[in-house]
Parts: C-alpha cells; structure tokens; sequence
C-alpha cells in the first residue's frame, strides 16, 4: 500500500472531476475526517487516516485491501472507476439524471433510456458530461456519460418524440468508446 504518484493522482482526479467538477477538495477533506487515495495491487483506495495509521502493522502480501475502492489502473495506466465509488461520488455530482420507475430495470440491465423514460436532468449539461443516473427516489443507480446537451433534450420535446433514444455510456465503455468516436 502506498501514496499515489503525482501522474496516477492526476489521471485519477482528472477522472473524478468529470462527475463532480470543482467538488474534489470535498471528497479530500471531509467534516468527519481527512481521507486519502492508495494504490495497492492496481487498485485505488479511499481511506480514512485514522484507519491506514492502525493499518501499517499489516504486511502489504497480506493485506487484501483497505477502505473502498475507487477504481483501477489499467496495463496501459488509464484510470477506471468502480460502481464501489458511486456511494461517495454522488452526493457531489454536478450533473445528475433521474429516471422514471417504469425504465429502471431496463437500463440496469444495460439497455439505453428512452426520453420517455427520463424523469429530469441538471440544466446546462454538456456533451460527453459525466454524470451520475438516480432513480426518481434519488439513489443512485449508475455513473455515465451523457451524449447529448441540455438545450437538445428540449429541442427533443418541441418534436415531442417520446421514443427517442437517449445514449449513455457506461464508466466500463468510456475509454474504448471515446477513442473510436474521435
């Protein structure tokens, strides 16, 4: 278990602030606590001090893992979140969607949203904007990629298609995707 480098903690936070923006410093410096990020086998974990200092008597061979984890690096060292970091990412999501009860299962399962099945979404969102997908009871489902602006989903409505198909872009496809796109 050790520090992240300064190039590892920039991927990494350069991924982060997609979905919480200038909200970082908050995920760092919490009211119960300070919290830190270490690399352990690949893998970024989010823990709190106290528990790495009672944690420093472990052998690293030993230690499983520590906290939560974040995310991994990949072979060619791109930073990938894990569904494990949504609990800590969304309450400072800038950027959140809501979708309908009658669509939620569908889009766990992997299945695209149609607008008729968006609740409402954070105005001024942009294109290829990370953002964080709640149920209408505001848990959080999914962190995405939205593929459309807030300005066309109104345009959207002028035509008033209901089946028209929002794209999301799970946190797994984003690097393969985003290469191919360009």
């Amino acid at each position: 278990m050790r520090p992240l480098t300064e190039e590892e903690t920039r991927v990494m936070f350069e991924k982060i602030a997609k979905y919480i923006g200038e909200n970082l410093q908050l995920l760092v410096d919490r009211p119960d606590g300070t919290y830190c990020f270490r690399l352990h086998n690949d893998r970024v974990y989010y823990v709190s001090e106290k528990i790495l200092k009672l944690a420093a008597n472990i052998s690293g061979d030993k230690l499983v893992s520590l906290g939560t984890c974040f995310g991994k690096f990949t072979k060619t060292h791109k930073f990938r979140l894990h569904i494990t970091a949504l609990d800590y990412l969304a309450p400072y999501a800038k950027y959140k969607v809501w979708i309908k009860p009658g669509a939620e299962q569908s889009f766990l399962y992997g299945n695209h949203v149609l607008k008729s099945g968006l609740g409402r979404i954070t105005e001024n969102t942009s294109q290829y904007q990370g953002v964080v997908v709640y149920s209408m009871a505001d848990v959080p489902l999914e962190m995405k990629l939205c593929f459309l602006k807030t300005w066309k989903f109104s345009e959207i409505r002028i035509i008033s298609a209901p089946m028209y198909l929002l794209r999301f872009l799970s946190c797994k496809q984003q690097q393969w995707s985003l290469a191919n796109l360009n």
